[in-house]
């Protein structure tokens, strides 16, 4: 009986969000006036079905911490043929993990966007499109063989596709979704040519079938070494693409363009999470592949490391985010390419709900910011136009700070526990990938710091800087830099205008810059006071799942401690719940939590400092802003050389858009033109020519045949005197 139920239960999961979405696009094509008045009842709709998914995920997840079973539930897809493909669920601890996280994860996010889209014209699109995107995953997640993956892996492109470029009338939410979308095709190519070796080599596409025969044949010798590990290097491409890993992880910071709660969902627990999951689900093919095994951690040690230093000067507040997400997943591709699927799987789970709290977190902030600057995305996502959020958004600074200390590796929060386990094994297995592990904590806990302080601690600045932006005649006449640093350009003298010399001017700018060293006159206060506004703390609906996320962010990371001293595979993940729940088992979980501490102190001596350091430069934000410290850091010749390089890489994306732009645009740009001028001047030339001989021919025809019998006449009497010439000239021999 429990077996039936599990198997029904097992399809509501992935349909009731499928459903969901059908009937509210349905709904809003075909009625869209009753839709608009409806709306909130749509949103209720999607909402409700999610939240039935999440239950019986966690009645599931509860039945198999006491079975530990596997489950496959299929049916014949192809049965009266020689390739036979069985569609259906498969049902084990990955699975249901995953459930769990996408449901959790994607339940606040609908919550937050009630109030984050209300305004939007397309509220019930919005939703059709974010139940198609869960239902699209949670398919991906329950699939028992590697065709229904890939079949799933291209649904949830196509939904990232959608959603990143919701606003589809800016241009800039046009390209980034064409950009997402185009740098995927890149990857599924790949996966696609893997899917179609793995089946020449093993005959099959179920994913434990495959996996079994691909390991008794490479270790037999029967597959060749090279042509396996082109395959797995092939389905490699895969995740690189969809977790955003170097060279293919240019998407992920333009896809920041959709609406915020879009970023928390792709950014976190979902789409970028798909090529972690992929990579877990065959850890076992392609941990017998050293070669593949080196590559993938190599890979995720170069994207971490990147990652992390293309954050370190971001002014936009999600592009920031968006490159941290970048750096984390790196980390975990690195656990796998070690061995270590269990640390892997651990920070998916800890960094998902962390990276979620923040995007909301940031969602909020902007969202008030635009009551504030107006609806520019340069200024109210820009973070030098924020600072003192923490005044007047309490909530949303103390969650978006949990969520800070959790990705900097502060203990007791939930990253440090994940991030800690795959820095001890990195240093385990490779110095070299040990040293870029421990360097990108550090770099973590500055940038995460740098951000939550120059948003949320000390004044606000919008109402600062509007003013300069009202002293001053354009905008243009100042800078504000990535470290913070503000100088005003030299000005060249004009005539005719109220300006003085630079050198006055850059006084007067100055006594405006410097904040907490020179106060505004009263007259300018006056103004301020009078004139600008202050953000104010977002409503219920969007305060709640940032406190509801900020729980497992808090405590999520405690329940996965000892994961690495049970050889459980991958039901580790089970046996968290059941640990935690064991009252007999309290002090054997302080003496681990001791134990982890201790070990876990080069690594969080490094993320204290890392943190130290951007405390000291963004902690008082008036000194940033000090013109005398700016020269000082001007004669520092090599320290301002390094930071200015710093700031360029960061700002320029380290330059790989650029290369791309210059080695494959253009290039692209150049075969196309020579193929254009091919078609046009030997194909087209070619086709035009015959079809011209023809018209040519036709009309001297035309001419000589035109029905007078004159001139019929003339040409038989021409063409005999000319035949009898040809007889005469050349006489016929006689017969013998």
């Amino acid at each position: 009986m429990a077996v039936e139920l599990s198997n029904k239960s097992a399809c509501i999961i992935p349909l009731c969000p499928l459903l969901a979405s059908c009937l509210t696009g349905s709904f809003s094509f075909f009625f869209p006036k009753a839709t608009r008045s409806l709306r909130r009842w749509c949103a209720a709709f999607n909402i409700f079905s999610l939240v039935i998914a999440m239950f019986v995920s966690f009645v599931l997840f509860w039945r198999q911490t006491t079975t530990h079973s596997i489950q496959q539930y299929l049916w014949a897809r192809i049965p009266k043929s020689d390739f036979r493909l069985k569609i259906g669920l498969l049902i084990d601890p990955l699975t249901l993990v995953m459930s769990i996280l996408v449901t959790t994860v994607g339940l606040p996010v609908m919550v937050y966007s009630d109030s984050y889209m209300c305004h939007d014209q397309g509220y019930a699109r919005f939703y059709a499109y974010l139940s198609l995107f869960a239902a699209s995953m949670l398919g991906l997640v329950f699939s028992p063989n590697m065709i229904q993956i890939y079949i799933f892996w291209e649904l949830v492109g196509m939904c990232s596709y959608l959603l990143i470029g919701f606003w589809f009338a800016r241009s800039s939410a046009a390209n980034a979704c064409q950009k997402a979308f185009v740098t995927n095709r890149i990857g599924d190519f790949g996966l696609l040519l893997g899917l179609l070796g793995i089946y020449w080599i093993t005959g099959s596409f179920d994913i434990y079938e495959l996996c079994d025969r691909f390991i008794e044949l490479t270790s037999s010798g029967v597959a060749n070494p090279i042509f396996a590990n082109t395959i797995a290097l092939l389905l490699l491409l895969g995740p690189i693409a969809k977790s955003a890993q170097f060279p293919l992880h240019v998407w992920l910071p333009d896809a920041t363009e959709g609406p915020t709660p879009i970023s928390a969902l792709i950014h976190a627990a979902t789409m970028v999470a798909a090529g972690i999951f992929l990579l877990a689900r065959i850890f076992e093919l392609i941990s017998t592949l050293p070669l593949a095994m080196s590559t993938i951690s190599w890979v995720g040690g170069v994207t971490t490391l990147s990652g992390a230093t293309l954050a370190l000067a971001q002014k936009d507040l999600k592009r920031g985010l968006a490159y941290s997400t970048m750096s984390q997943l790196g980390y975990m591709v690195l656990a796998l390419g070690i061995g270590a699927s269990q640390s892997a799987l651990f920070h998916l789970i800890t960094h998902a709900y962390s990276k979620a709290l923040s995007f909301l977190g940031s969602g909020s902030v902007i969202h008030s910011m635009e009551k504030v600057v107006g609806y520019s995305p340069d200024k109210s996502q820009n973070i030098f136009f924020m600072g003192g959020l923490r005044k007047y958004m309490p909530i949303t600074g103390i969650t978006f700070l949990s969520g800070t200390l959790s990705l900097c590796g502060i203990p007791p929060l939930a990253c440090f526990w994940s991030k800690d386990q795959i820095i001890t094994e990195s240093w385990l297995n490779s110095p070299y990938l040990g040293l870029i592990a421990s360097g990108t904590a550090g770099l973590t806990a500055f940038y995460m710091f740098r951000i939550y302080l120059l948003t949320f601690e000390g004044d606000f600045r919008a109402n600062q800087i509007n003013y300069i932006e009202s002293y001053i005649s354009s905008p243009s006449e100042y800078v504000i830099h990535s470290w913070g640093r503000a100088q005003l350009d030299l000005l060249t003298r004009r005539t005719g205008n109220n300006f003085t010399s630079a050198e006055i001017k850059r006084e007067e700018f100055t006594k405006i810059v410097n904040f907490t060293t020179v106060s505004i006159s009263k007259k300018d206060q006056s103004y301020s006071e009078q004139n600008l506004l202050y953000p104010q703390e977002s409503n219920f609906c969007m305060v709640l799942p940032l406190i509801i996320l900020a729980i497992p962010t808090l405590f999520g990371g405690l329940i996965g401690i000892d994961s690495t001293q049970k050889g459980y595979g991958l039901n580790f993940l089970l046996d968290w719940l059941i640990s935690i729940l064991s009252f007999s088992e309290v002090n054997n979980h302080f003496e681990k939590l001791a134990e982890v501490l201790i070990s876990s102190i080069p690594s969080l001596s490094l993320s204290l400092i890392g943190l130290s350091i951007s405390f000291k430069v963004y902690g008082q934000f008036g000194k940033v802003f000090n013109t005398k410290d700016n020269e000082k850091l001007k004669r520092r010749g090599v320290v301002n050389i390094f930071l200015v390089s710093v700031r360029d890489w960061s700002m320029s994306r380290g330059y790989i858009d650029y290369f791309y732009k210059i080695y494959f645009v253009r290039s692209l740009f150049s075969i196309s033109k020579f193929i254009l001028h091919f078609d046009q001047w030997i194909i087209d030339g070619l086709i035009n020519g015959t079809g011209a001989s023809n018209i040519f021919g036709g009309e001297s025809i035309r001419h000589a045949k035109n029905g007078r019998i004159s001139q019929y006449l003339f040409g038989l009497i021409i063409g005999t005197i000319f035949s009898l010439q040809l007889v005469v000239d050349f006489p016929i021999p006689p017969l013998p």
